[in-house]
């Protein structure tokens, strides 16, 4: 099976509920005013954040960052959202369940933690092979949907101190990434857990199990004496029946519509039956953000979660950088932005595109297979390869973004045999031209021309046709304008963006390789590269010439 980019992901399938983020009118303004003159930080709202804050130099300049999307729900090695869909009858993850663990009315993804050790994770040679591979920033995820804190946690017993590998993953995570000259990111996804996790708390609804309520529902603090979990509460880590279905559902299909309608909306409001979880939330965001000084902060959330709360988090990550360097030198990064909210937060587009230059800096986020390790991706070759990330890497560094990139993990903390061949692949390309057309590079006059029209906005991939060798890409650096092909041409190619009114081209010469021949009239440049060589992909000519920047 041949990779490539996924089309809509499991949030897509199961529904976009956004509750949408205003930005707040004049009363709003002028309390955050008077909180400024007081106190000299910036308040909790988007005013005041949009007012205080500037993308920082050291994020335009990284454009590529690796992302180590790992935690407890890689151990099943079964791909996406195992947690939520072990108890969702009929899927892999739920046949999969049952088969290794039991039936989830008593084995239940406590059963998944408490099997996860990472006992071969050696965060040093991770992170010095992804700086290897170009990445000039690295994020760790400190939390997912699952609601295991993956840090030493004051504010939740259920994290990786106490339970799994038992050992603070962040920490080892900071370390590898500070000693190696990259920026260090977290991504926290924990918002979610409260609504996401209410597969948990339902039940069969047909079968020898029928009506049978899955372990969530019953587990208390009681439970886990003389066991491995002892003294810790399983609500905590399930968060309660917040949205939890009703009996007398009878069939898998309906539970299946039920779900889909209430639990797997995407929210980010305050739980109406547990607003206590917004406020813990906050905690631990803060706990996170000062135990750890990241560089970068990583919502899963369109817009800022839980209202308030989440205007909270972005004030107290900025402010609390102002106090560690001076400014707020940070990087915070969510979903779904209005063009307001994004003059205070950066904009991730999670697996999607740009159709064109974007004005602000912005992210792109997306992975070689599942968020959660699959084995499957490996056995079947279906991983994306090294060509596509790095035509994706172009595309949107020439439309003034950056990108981030998953590389899964097993659960035992390392990359698979293909995996390790993506790297070798990009960290081939990137030697020759990350420090040119990538790292501190800036869009042209225009981010390119060609055939392929792309999707624009989140989880667009896979909706847009291959790139082909007329699909050209610009970037420009010293002085010098870079022109990417994204698929190698077998015969001369012409870039008609660069006719004599975009400039006189004085040389061309292939990076990596020589010079190439050129001839520029009024309907543009014609380039003959030379034939591919083993392993080329994504050529790059840079040109110079009176002009051209």
């Amino acid at each position: 099976m041949a990779g490539g980019w996924l089309g809509a992901s499991r949030r897509g399938v199961l529904g976009g509920g956004l509750a949408a983020l205003a930005v707040g009118g004049a009363g709003q303004a002028r309390v955050a005013a008077d909180h400024r003159a007081r106190s000299g930080t910036l308040a909790p709202d988007w005013q005041s954040l949009a007012a205080g804050y500037q993308v920082p130099a050291w994020f335009r300049e990284a454009r590529f960052g690796i992302w180590a999307h790992w935690g407890p729900q890689c151990q099943p090695e079964r791909g996406d959202w195992y947690g939520r869909s072990m108890y969702i009858p009929g899927t892999p993850a739920y046949q999969h369940q049952v088969a290794t663990y039991g039936h989830p009315t008593a084995h239940g993804f406590i059963d998944v933690i408490g099997d996860w050790r990472g006992e071969h994770w050696d965060p040093d040679f991770l992170v010095q092979r992804y700086k290897a591979a170009g990445a000039r920033y690295f994020m760790a995820m400190a939390c997912h949907h699952d609601n295991l804190d993956l840090f030493t946690s004051d504010h939740h017993g259920w994290n990786s101190t106490r339970v799994g590998p038992k050992r603070d993953l962040i920490a080892g995570w900071e370390k590898a990434a500070r000693g190696a000259g990259l920026k260090f990111g977290v991504s926290n996804h924990a918002s979610h857990a409260w609504h996401w996790w209410q597969t948990a708390y339902g039940y069969d609804a047909q079968g020898p199990h029928a009506g049978q309520r899955y372990d969530a529902w019953h587990l208390r603090r009681e439970h886990g004496q003389g066991t491995w979990w002892q003294g810790l509460d399983p609500q905590a880590l399930y968060t309660g029946p917040n949205m939890a279905p009703p009996d007398g559902i009878t069939s898998d299909a309906a539970m299946d519509k039920w779900h889909q309608a209430n639990d797997g909306q995407w929210l980010e409001t305050v739980p109406p039956r547990n607003p206590a979880f917004a406020a813990r939330w906050l905690a631990r965001q803060k706990n996170l953000v000062e135990r750890y000084r990241p560089d970068m902060v990583y919502f899963d959330d369109y817009g800022l979660p839980f209202d308030h709360y989440g205007l909270e988090a972005a004030a107290h990550f900025y402010n609390q950088a102002t106090a560690w360097h001076g400014s707020p030198d940070v990087v915070l990064t969510a979903k779904r932005l209005s063009e307001d909210q994004q003059r205070a937060v950066v904009e991730d587009v999670e697996r999607g595109f740009a159709a064109d230059i974007r004005p602000r800096p912005w992210q792109t986020c997306t992975c070689i297979g599942d968020w959660h390790y699959n084995r499957d991706r490996f056995a079947q070759k279906s991983y994306v390869p090294a060509h596509q990330v790095i035509q994706r890497l172009v595309d949107v560094v020439s439309k003034n973004g950056n990108l981030l990139l998953s590389i899964p993990l097993r659960g035992d903390g390392t990359y698979d045999a293909e995996e390790s061949k993506i790297l070798d692949g990009i960290t081939a390309w990137m030697a020759v031209h990350g420090d040119a057309m990538i790292h501190g590079s800036r869009p042209w006059r225009r981010y390119g021309e060609g055939p392929t029209k792309l999707d624009t906005g989140i989880m667009a991939e896979g909706k847009s046709g291959p790139f082909t060798a007329q699909d050209i890409r610009f970037t420009t650096k010293g002085g010098a304008l870079f022109a990417a092909m994204l698929e190698w041409p077998g015969a001369p190619v012409r870039i008609a963006s660069l006719g004599p009114q975009a400039g006189q081209v004085s040389a061309a010469r292939l990076l990596g390789g020589g010079p190439v021949p050129f001839r520029q009239d009024a309907n543009g440049l014609v380039l003959t590269l030379p034939p591919r060589p083993a392993g080329g992909m994504v050529p790059v000519v840079q040109l110079d010439g009176a002009g051209l920047i």
